[in-house]
């Protein structure tokens, strides 16, 4: 299962050349300049292997400190980007070696009966607009929330020997030495993990095109605001209508996921959507991991202005809603979203 492909790392030139000289005179605004442009996408390198963004966010700076560390080894043998997917993927495995809480738990599954797993530490990706020059290097990479939860269930090294084969498009050779494995054990590792994905990611998404960064279709433009009109009228018939029949809610960090249609509305009316302190709804359309988002503003009995209440991630298929992911206020900062709106 081939997923995608990153541009192919660039043999080693004049960058690396210009590093090794900011390295030996000890140069940090150089060495600044020409490892921060790695940045946005070292941080999706490590999103991909953590799930969090929080944690990507440490583990990405942890890469250039370790960069900084290490610079005097570094000879242009490879190139300067390679270099520094190295040292994140060993961060990133050092952090899920220590971290033993890194990995998916049995959950119940509401409304289908039996468990499931979880991944109660997943965050979404806070994604720019296309066109945005600091996007574009993440642009065709895999980060679909489905795809990252997927990749999840793997062991570490098998995880990172996915990301680095089929995701970046590392060469066999490459990707053993950067994780001092056998070629054979990576090769074995590729197959092992190939086979896990194909298990569970959604039916019909083998085929990873990475479609994070391109535009809405029309159609999912219309779905996404109906789904906007339908909750901040209430239209509970509404909201209902544009689900699939096998929808599958969530809220990480809490436990659970309900699977179906009506069971996951009746939990939100149960729940007092509609009524009483949730009846008065305002929202906002993003972006997160290449799918449409809706972030949630609640007004109060009696406020003044809509609160930062929550964020959905929507998966379309079929022209109706198969999945929504709700994630706390807390991530609103990460997609520069306000806190308040005011009434009105």
């Amino acid at each position: 299962m081939e997923i995608t492909e990153q541009r192919p790392m660039s043999p080693a030139g004049a960058e690396e050349a210009e590093f090794i000289k900011a390295a030996s005179t000890d140069d940090t605004g150089r060495f600044a300049l020409l490892t921060e442009r790695f940045r946005r996408e070292l941080l999706a390198h490590c999103y991909r292997m953590l799930a969090s963004y929080e944690d990507a966010q440490d583990l990405t700076q942890e890469t250039f400190l370790r960069a900084w560390a290490k610079r005097q080894s570094f000879q242009g043998r490879a190139s300067l980007r390679t270099w520094l997917y190295r040292i994140a993927t060993n961060a990133c495995l050092d952090f899920l070696e220590k971290r033993q809480d890194r990995t998916p738990i049995p959950t119940e599954l509401h409304g289908a009966g039996g468990t499931g797993t979880e991944v109660l530490y997943l965050q979404p990706w806070p994604h720019s607009q296309p066109d945005d020059p600091h996007e574009q290097a993440v642009a065709k990479e895999t980060i679909e929330l489905a795809f990252i939860v997927a990749v999840q269930h793997l062991p570490a090294r098998q995880r990172a020997v996915l990301i680095l084969r089929d995701v970046l498009g590392w060469p066999a050779q490459q990707t053993a030495d950067t994780l001092e494995l056998t070629l054979s054990s990576a090769n074995s590792a590729l197959q092992r993990a190939r086979a896990t994905m194909r298990e569970h990611l959604p039916e019909g998404r083998l085929d990873w095109n990475a479609k994070a960064g391109e535009a809405l279709k029309e159609d999912d433009q219309r779905l996404v605001a109906a789904y906007v009109r339908a909750h901040e009228s209430l239209d509970i018939d509404g909201l209902s209508a544009l689900l699939r029949e096998d929808l599958h809610f969530a809220m990480p960090p809490q436990p659970g996921v309900w699977v179906g249609r009506d069971q996951t509305v009746k939990g939100w009316v149960d729940g007092g959507f509609g009524r009483g302190d949730y009846a008065d709804w305002k929202c906002r359309t993003t972006m997160a991991n290449g799918q449409p988002a809706v972030a949630m503003y609640l007004r109060r009995p009696g406020a003044a202005t809509y609160e930062a209440f929550s964020m959905d991630v929507l998966r379309i298929e079929g022209r109706l809603i198969a999945e929504i992911v709700t994630f706390d206020s807390e991530v609103f900062d990460w997609f520069r979203l306000p806190r308040q709106l005011e009434a009105g």
